[in-house]
């Protein structure tokens, strides 16, 4: 039988999918970060 009463695991899917997406967009700023201090410093290479 169909289960009745509120959905099941809606509250959790939503809080888990959040927290998955901070994560993901962390990682991608801390790439960007990364790459733009490594431009910089082989600027500053080429510039020597």
């Amino acid at each position: 039988m169909a289960k009745t009463g509120r959905e099941k695991n809606t509250k959790n899917k939503a809080k888990h999918s959040k927290l998955m997406n901070r994560k993901k967009n962390k990682k991608k700023a801390e790439e960007a970060l990364r790459k733009e201090r490594l431009k910089a410093i082989i600027r500053k290479a080429k510039e020597k």
